[in-house]
């Protein structure tokens, strides 16, 4: 059964006065219409209103940001002025958090009343409705993916993310320190935020604020890249496995031939996890990177530990 970490999940969602002045996003966004700007958009996917104006209503998702472009205005302008109030008034029995108008195009009079009514919001941008669809959904994709907030150090070793946890002073960041004199890099110390990507990805990084520095107890907080230089950090890492640190207790039984995997989970996810028993004489940052080594032979389909059980 996986382990789950205790961590603080946040499911995601935005008011649109965020997504608005967010000025990332690279789309230059403009408020024609400003009512309902507290609206929450809770999906990265984007949807045309020319079905639903058309009639076709049934599979409008009024979480999801809707465009307008020049296809849609060329069908309103099309209808006489009781039909365009007619296929406008379609969209009253759904809640739409906000609707955005391409190509720098004015959206008919009736649209504009509609929304105010109802408080939707209009924004327009110059861009096309293709490229306008691709930003927005890259941008919401990051601000709305599932995230947690893990205490731990982040390290990328041989190339793959190693979470490792454990409890306060236990040694976590002393075997992160090592493991970036051994070569290895730092993506995060005691704070670790996590987004989850599709199905099975999780990404890990660090905040603003503590980005490549690190804390050691006797030395205080130290700031890894000014001290080792920038190759010794990473801004972002996939996490690919978890190693839980703890003190030596010799009254429990520890796994020894490595055939059974554990796994932890985080947002839904479940990755390999590797308890580590803490004590005198062990050298933790080389048990990690021969963890690492062990991780990418297991990701080959070579397994030593079944291989031997094989043999026996």
């Amino acid at each position: 059964m996986p382990d789950k970490e205790e961590s603080m999940p946040d499911h995601g969602s935005l008011r649109v006065r965020e997504f608005v002045t967010d000025t990332s996003l690279g789309l230059d966004l403009e408020i024609l219409q400003s009512k309902g700007l507290d609206n929450e958009i809770r999906s990265p996917r984007i949807q045309k209103l020319g079905m639903a104006l058309a009639g076709f209503t049934t599979y409008i998702h009024p979480d999801r940001i809707q465009i307008v472009g020049s296809s849609e205005l060329n069908y309103l302008k099309e209808l006489t002025p009781d039909g365009r109030t007619s296929a406008i008034q379609r969209l009253k029995r759904f809640r739409i958090c906000c609707i955005v108008v391409t190509k720098g195009l004015d959206p008919p009079k009736e649209l504009a009343e509609f929304c105010a009514r109802q408080e939707i919001p209009i924004l327009r941008t110059r861009a096309l409705s293709s490229l306008s669809t691709s930003k927005m959904t890259r941008w919401l994709e990051n601000r709305l993916a599932p995230r947690a907030t893990v205490h731990g150090v982040l390290v990328e070793v041989f190339g793959l993310g190693v979470l490792i946890i454990g409890p306060s002073g236990i040694g976590k960041s002393e075997c992160a320190l090592e493991l970036i004199l051994r070569g290895h890099r730092l993506v995060t110390d005691d704070s670790v935020e996590i987004t989850r990507r599709g199905l099975d990805r999780l990404l890990g990084t660090g905040g603003k604020i503590l980005r490549h520095h690190m804390e050691l107890r006797g030395l205080g907080i130290i700031n890894i890249k000014d001290i080792f230089g920038i190759s010794a950090t990473a801004v972002f890492q996939p996490v690919d496995f978890a190693v839980r640190l703890e003190r030596w207790n010799s009254e429990v039984e520890y796994d020894r031939l490595g055939i059974d995997q554990s796994t932890m989970e985080l947002l839904g996810v479940p990755i390999p996890l590797i308890v580590m028993p803490v004590a005198p004489g062990r050298n933790l940052a080389a048990l990690v990177e021969v963890a690492a080594r062990i991780h990418m032979l297991r990701q080959r389909g070579y397994n030593p530990a079944k291989e031997l059980e094989e043999l026996t």
